[in-house]
């Protein structure tokens, strides 16, 4: 669910570091770059590299230039280890050893989990929820919306792009606020339809006034950071508080309440930064990895609750 907005919360602004980090400044790092690129990516020399290089690769978008910066990461690396230093990072990321295509092999895959684990779970919800239940329509819709934010996560960790690293942010943004147009629906929208028509048409406005700025004036991240923290405290709090209201009541939002805890505190992971393990594993995948039992959670909850508000609604017609 909003796994993502926990996420954004805490490390939204870390992207803000990709312009620089301490391999990308070192002159060892930037000289076999130019080297790499003078001996390799010009004339007969690119035309040999493309000859060579797995077709896997260049459908992924993988440039000679790219291939030149991965191969003087190792390079920088391996001098920084042999001097006794500590691993640097490259444009705002640790270096990773590529898998075929895969920029970062763990993240991707776990990625493409949680996206399977949304997907399994809405054949679920879809299986065991009537279409007439009240809440059907939305979320069946916030499962979409999920599955195409974990689709572009997995894309953006396959190969980190401008355009992949855009799909991953708005995807996400997406993700949290549709997260609190659920919420909005389940506590207020049910008995008052027109403040959640309201409420949808500020949202939308909100989303695409969000992109546009990013796409159109400026990708700010300070601001990119200062909004997502805003939308994932409001989604957070919103849902954890009907999850108290009812906890008594409705046996069911106490899942509510573990979700919204178990994101919170699992994004905790994301402050643990340190090299990956086996140069694949970061505390990132690990983060990504500790939320796929939590979508489970979440849409095991929507499950309960869409099945308790079909049987509401039912003994209420019974009644008129």
């Amino acid at each position: 669910m909003a796994g993502r907005a926990a996420r954004l919360m805490l490390l939204a602004g870390a992207a803000a570091l990709a312009c620089a980090s301490q391999g990308d400044r070192e002159p060892v790092y930037r000289d076999c770059v130019r080297r790499c690129e003078e001996r390799n990516c010009s004339g007969g020399a690119l035309k040999h590299f493309r000859s060579r290089q797995p077709i896997y690769m260049s459908l992924a978008g993988w440039s000679c230039r790219d291939d030149c910066k991965y191969e003087c990461m190792w390079i920088t690396v391996s001098l920084y280890l042999q001097e006794g230093h500590r691993v640097p990072q490259f444009h705002g990321k640790w270096p990773f050893s590529r898998f075929l295509f895969f920029q970062e092999p763990a993240s991707a895959a776990a990625s493409f989990l949680n996206g399977l684990a949304s997907l399994v779970m809405l054949c679920r919800y879809r299986a065991s929820v009537p279409a007439t239940s009240p809440m059907y329509p939305t979320c069946v819709a916030f499962a979409w919306v999920s599955l195409n934010a974990w689709f572009w996560s997995t894309v953006f960790h396959t190969r980190d792009t401008e355009l992949t690293e855009k799909m991953d942010y708005f995807c996400a943004s997406t993700v949290v606020l549709h997260s609190i147009y659920l919420c909005c629906i389940r506590t207020v929208g049910l008995q008052r339809p027109a403040v959640a028509r309201f409420f949808r048409a500020f949202l939308l406005l909100l989303l695409t006034a969000h992109v546009s700025y990013l796409s159109l004036i400026s990708f700010d991240y300070g601001y990119n950071m200062a909004a997502n923290v805003a939308i994932g405290l409001i989604n957070m709090m919103w849902w954890l508080s009907w999850g108290l209201w009812n906890w008594r009541v409705l046996p069911h939002a106490r899942k509510c309440v573990a979700m919204a805890l178990l994101l919170q505190g699992l994004a905790l992971l994301e402050l643990l930064d340190f090299p990956p393990l086996f140069w694949v594993l970061d505390a990132h995948a690990i983060w990504h990895l500790s939320t796929i039992p939590v979508h489970v959670l979440f849409f095991s909850f929507l499950e309960d609750d869409s099945l308790y508000l079909l049987k509401e609604a039912e003994v209420m017609f019974k009644l008129d």
